[in-house]
């Protein structure tokens, strides 16, 4: 009989755990609770990745996410805090965490005009939407930062293809408050929430690991180069042949919405390098993302745009040669990255800086 009442009293107590979760909606509260930046140092990066090898995950919740960074350790007096947002090409695909451009640029040790240490945050994210652009910098507003760099490229522009993103769609909320869409209905009672639950519980476990060996992705070999080769082809995304690009089709919106939700705090744009191909069809087709006439479409209407709109807007597009992008048409090399990081100081001519350290030829070898 012992065993069963005992049976009986796990079964309500499950119950009632399973009923106050979803009545409290707790999975929300529970990625607050972290053991980074504490026990075990705060990631380079948000969390990103389906390979335990490289102990890291994919996860929809954001206030997880952030709490794993080392976004998260309290803001020190003295410290001016910058953030870069962007697509997989910020978060570092193929680059170690000192070598994306947040890693370099935290490496020079610069001091601002008024004394205070220049700190340098990757947010980026890989997946290209600036609706997942959007919710990262909101999230990011609470973590104190002087100044925000948002790097972009015309493929986060597409309207149509902003939920493309699942972070975007595992997070109707935040999402909504953007951009409307017909969102799944979200359980969010014990059993609804394994699955997030899970996740967080791996984050933690996985945080060990990264903490010894400070690996967040694994590095391949060998992988295939960018293509520079292309079909006779106009196409971009939806759109089969040329025609204008206007405000209709790209969502320079989501930029308008991102300087009044970031207020007093500075953000500054910047069209990210692509590669520029010198292969067959190269008239045609900058690379495997765009044709030329797409392109030069979205360059001119951001010029237009960030003049009226007086941003802080630099144009890297044609930046880097094509021998230092790796797999895809957006993704640097160590070399391709500290060129970009360079040209990055530009953006801080706002704040007048003046350098405690600067090692060139490391900038240079990346």
């Amino acid at each position: 009989m012992s065993l069963i009442r005992a049976i009986i009293k796990a079964a309500v107590l499950f119950v009632l755990i399973h009923l106050a979760w979803g009545i409290f909606d707790l999975t929300p509260r529970l990625g607050a609770i972290t053991f980074y930046n504490g026990l075990i140092p705060g990631r380079e990066r948000l969390p990103y990745g389906e390979d335990p090898a490289a102990y890291n995950l994919s996860l929809a919740d954001m206030g997880a996410m952030f709490a794993s960074h080392r976004l998260a350790q309290p803001k020190a007096p003295d410290e001016y805090r910058v953030v870069l947002i962007g697509d997989s090409s910020t978060w570092g695909i193929l680059l170690r965490p000192e070598q994306t451009y947040a890693g370099q640029l935290d490496a020079l040790k610069l001091i601002a005009a008024d004394g205070r240490r220049m700190r340098f945050y990757n947010l980026g994210y890989p997946t290209l939407s600036l609706l997942k652009d959007l919710m990262i910098l909101d999230q990011a507003l609470a973590y104190q930062p002087d100044q925000v760099i948002w790097l972009t490229t015309l493929q986060s522009f597409d309207r149509s293809r902003q939920f493309d993103s699942p972070i975007t769609r595992q997070n109707p909320t935040q999402a909504g408050r953007w951009l409307s869409f017909e969102a799944e209905v979200r359980d969010p009672t014990l059993i609804g929430q394994r699955r997030a639950i899970a996740d967080w519980l791996r984050l933690q476990l996985y945080g060990v690991m990264w903490g010894i060996t400070g690996v967040d992705q694994v590095y391949p070999v060998t992988y295939t180069p960018a293509q520079t080769d292309f079909e006779v082809d106009l196409r971009w995304n939806a759109f089969a042949s040329p025609q204008p690009l206007g405000e209709t089709e790209l969502w320079f919106e989501a930029l308008r919405l991102g300087v009044t939700r970031a207020g007093p705090v500075p953000i500054a744009f910047v069209n990210m390098p692509i590669l520029i191909s010198t292969g067959v069809n190269r008239d045609l087709r900058y690379n495997a993302y765009y044709p030329r006439w797409a392109y030069d479409h979205y360059r001119a209407l951001y010029a237009q745009i960030a003049d009226e709109e007086g941003w802080q807007y630099l144009d890297l597009w044609d930046l880097i040669a094509p021998t230092h992008f790796t797999d895809t048409a957006v993704h640097l090399s160590p070399e391709g990255a500290a060129i970009l990081s360079d040209r990055l100081l530009d953006l801080l001519s706002m704040n007048p800086i003046q350098t405690l350290h600067k090692d060139t030829e490391m900038i240079q070898s990346g």
